[in-house]
């Protein structure tokens, strides 16, 4: 009876990230997802810096800022907030926002400490954070660092990497649970010396609609954009950052010119420049800026295939989350990434992908031309995908998430 009303009692959670809502980051749209399904039975204070990237709304400076958001305490510290284009900067935003988070989090009352990746070594952080207040700390991986640091090319081997990975590994066995985005994610993590045990994965799933609800409205216009005149349309969608193999995907386009097969990106990212540049003369590549959220469901309905790219070395390190949206849109995937991936494992397993190894463009080509030649393979990939989603449905991981929260307290 005891362990029961301790399970069910109301828990004060502290979560600690530098972005939040305004913010409209990746990691502030999943922390306000988390902390919405975290408020339904529990008390949440979130830890945060001022708004930078691409916020919704500024806010003046001040040493910190508390509001109440609902049943949600949030606590924004006077961080600097450098735009997100301005990386050299930016790094003055995270630092700036651990110094004065970190003891401001001292003083915030809780059960249990739950970090993510922002700042990139805001595991460390928080493992600190929860050891000087003597609670359990639960870490939520979003992407994997310095691994992402250093196969991006970010960050040079050398001895800041090798210190901020031994710290790193130190955090991670420190934590009460480390929930990470994949199968791949957390092998990754067992590899560097955690115990399987305390390592669950979590995946960022996708609104599920209920059975016999009516697709939603799709936008012509946006349908026609992404098109254009090609017969075979292959998308991504999404940040195009450092970890894809973007250039195995233009070589194989440009020996598609000629069989009205179209790639097209529709997104932003650090290397968006350069991949327009490599594949200015190519007619058959074009670049789209990222449509209103609203738009999302015609984005991914408007291609044949769409496209995970993940470079050789870095699996487990980048999950991407789109993964959920494709597969509740039904449509089939290639996947330019290693047979450790989960686009490529359960893809497999499921049969809604197809894997290519990264730098196989004539492979690439190959399975192209196979996918634009059989529309009844295409068919077959749709229908895999349908039938995948439901094992996905972001409701049932949120119900996960919070289970773990609630296990780490009572453990």
């Amino acid at each position: 009876m005891a362990q029961c009303s301790l399970y069910n009692r109301r828990m004060r959670v502290l979560l600690l990230n530098l972005y939040f809502a305004p913010d409209t980051s990746a990691t502030a749209k999943m922390a306000q997802t988390v902390v919405d399904a975290l408020s339904e039975q529990h008390e949440v204070t979130v830890l945060c810096g001022r708004p930078s990237y691409d916020p919704t709304e500024r806010r003046p400076w001040r040493l910190w800022h508390t509001e109440q958001v609902g049943r949600v305490r949030v606590i924004h510290v006077g961080s600097t907030d450098y735009p997100r284009y301005q990386m050299k900067r930016r790094v003055l935003n995270y630092l700036s926002y651990v110094a004065l988070a970190s003891p401001r989090a001292l003083f915030v009352p809780c059960d249990v400490v739950l970090a993510m990746t922002d700042p990139p070594f805001e595991g460390i952080v928080g493992a600190f954070v929860a050891m000087l207040k003597g609670k359990p700390y639960v870490y939520n991986i979003r992407d994997l660092y310095p691994d992402m640091a250093l196969g991006g090319a970010i960050v040079a081997p050398g001895l800041l990497s090798r210190i901020w990975e031994r710290l790193h590994r130190w955090a991670l066995r420190r934590a009460t649970r480390v929930i990470a985005l994949g199968d791949d994610m957390r092998a990754r993590i067992i590899g560097k010396g955690v115990a399987g045990s305390r390592v669950a994965v979590v995946r960022d799933g996708a609104d599920i609609p209920p059975a016999h609800t009516s697709p939603p409205e799709l936008d012509p216009e946006v349908i026609r954009a992404i098109r254009g005149d090609f017969q075979f349309v292959l998308l991504h969608a999404g940040n195009l950052g450092f970890y894809g193999d973007w250039e195995t995907l233009v070589a194989a386009a440009r020996q598609l010119a000629d069989q009205g097969i179209g790639l097209v990106f529709v997104g932003d990212g650090a290397q968006r420049a350069r991949l327009e540049a490599q594949a200015a003369d190519a007619r058959n590549i074009r670049f789209l800026d990222f449509f209103p959220g609203s738009k999302i469901p015609s984005v991914l309905a408007a291609p044949d295939v769409h496209v995970i790219s993940i470079k050789k070395g870095l699996e487990g390190v980048v999950v991407p989350s789109k993964l959920y949206g494709i597969l509740a849109a039904g449509k089939p995937i290639v996947a330019v990434a290693t047979a450790a991936t989960d686009a490529v494992s359960l893809g497999a397993r499921q049969g809604f992908s197809c894997g290519i190894a990264p730098g196989d463009v004539a492979g690439l080509v190959a399975l192209v031309r196979r996918l634009a030649g059989d529309a009844s393979e295409v068919e077959k990939m749709s229908l895999a995908a349908r039938a995948a989603a439901p094992d996905y449905d972001r409701v049932v991981e949120l119900k996960k998430f919070v289970h773990i929260i609630e296990e780490a307290v009572r453990a």
